[in-house]
């Protein structure tokens, strides 16, 4: 009997880019405000938030942040009122 065995890759990713990509779902789905909360209040600021501040908001400007967080309070009121009926 003969076996075929195929080799995989896994792909293993560092604590720092787990924390990035999970910050990054943060983000998407609680919004900017909320998302930093969460991460202050859980004390989950290990290493240098000015660098990983730089790494996830570098193509941003402060018009574009602001722009995103009033869509995404926009959507979150138009969301309630759809609950409300």
């Amino acid at each position: 009997m003969q076996l075929d065995v195929k080799m995989m890759k896994i792909k293993v990713m560092s604590d720092q880019q787990i924390r990035e990509e999970g910050f990054k779902v943060l983000m998407t789905h609680l919004g900017p405000s909320k998302a930093m909360r969460f991460w202050a209040a859980c004390k989950l600021g290990e290493g240098d938030y000015l660098q990983l501040k730089d790494r996830l908001f570098c193509e941003e400007t402060a018009d574009s942040l602001y722009e995103k967080i009033i869509a995404y309070q926009n959507s979150k009121q138009s969301d309630k009122k759809e609950e409300l009926g």
